[in-house]
């Protein structure tokens, strides 16, 4: 293999500080592997995607996010913004890492991780486009943000604990809105728990809201659940996990290469990747980006 060059981007608190303790390991089994090396470390919101963007402007050929997937967003949001044909590794400390069980590294320890990118392939991946941000692995209208909004509140929390305990929490206190959904072959205004564009199949880390999403394909994957009382709520959730609630009445499931969610209640709240964004828009119209990003996908 010829000698490859790793810009390598850490959020030091994801995992409440493993990734930082975690660098000097990562960046020792690259060099092991025959790769070189640079670490550069964010300082606070949006660092990683400026310094993913300044490595691929740089002529980087792969930039690695070492972290959850907000640095993954981040990370991946500065290499697309720039174009070109800097290719995305992903070594996940983080709690949900859903976009790490695309890529062959889930579950992996850091080490493992580079040791499996080392020999990975490069592989095409779609984006997703909403409100004038890429997302990799989902936006999501409703309930989902609520999720975020409680989870982001509960910092204490870790592990399976982090992604479980919140949708009960928010449940609680949440009240579905009001949303038309339009996309070509499918139309719905009403009352909705909540609606999650997908490019990848799970979301929340063990929420499996599209289980036959492909992330090369050309198309999202639509999950909106309608209004559901607590009983429904209940059932819904384990089946949610497994992947199995399509044949719910109150679940709808499609993919479409562009969808518009718009608010009737008030203006639209959501997440990207897991990001809570509030824009002051009532609309927003969520498309596919198709083969926009290359990623170091292990077999």
């Amino acid at each position: 293999m010829l000698l490859i060059h790793a810009h390598v981007v850490v959020n030091p608190a994801a995992g409440r500080g493993a990734a930082a303790r975690a660098v000097d390991p990562i960046a020792r089994e690259f060099r092991r592997q025959g790769w070189s090396v640079e670490v550069a470390r964010t300082d606070g919101p949006g660092h990683g995607a400026e310094l993913a963007g300044r490595a691929a402007r740089a002529g980087a050929h792969c930039v690695v996010a070492v972290g959850g997937d907000g640095t993954v967003h981040e990370v991946a949001n500065g290499l697309l913004e720039h174009g070109g044909d800097t290719v995305l590794g992903v070594v996940p400390i983080g709690t949900g890492n859903d976009f790490a069980k695309l890529t062959g590294v889930y579950r992996h320890s850091p080490v493992q991780a580079v040791q499996r990118l080392v020999t990975a392939q490069t592989t095409t991946f779609d984006a997703g486009r909403a409100c004038g941000e890429y997302f990799v692995n989902s936006v999501g209208f409703g309930f989902g943000p609520e999720v975020v909004r409680v989870r982001n509140g509960m910092p204490g929390l870790s592990g399976f604990a982090s992604y479980f305990v919140p949708v009960f929490r928010a449940f609680a206190r949440f009240r579905p809105p009001r949303f038309e959904v339009r996309a070509r072959g499918f139309s719905e205004t009403g009352y909705m728990m909540m609606v999650e564009v997908c490019n990848g199949t799970t979301a929340g880390g063990s929420y499996r809201f599209a289980p036959q999403a492909l992330p090369g394909d050309g198309r999202l994957d639509v999950c909106l659940i309608r209004r559901v009382s607590l009983p429904r709520f209940l059932l819904a959730v384990p089946r949610v996990m497994r992947g199995t609630h399509g044949t719910m009445r109150e679940v709808a499931l499609f993919q479409t290469r562009e969808v518009t969610i718009r608010s009737l209640d008030g203006p639209l709240v959501l997440h990207l990747d897991g990001e809570l964004r509030e824009p002051a828009t009532r609309e927003c119209t969520v498309r596919v980006d198709p083969a926009r990003l290359k990623v170091l996908v292990a077999r």
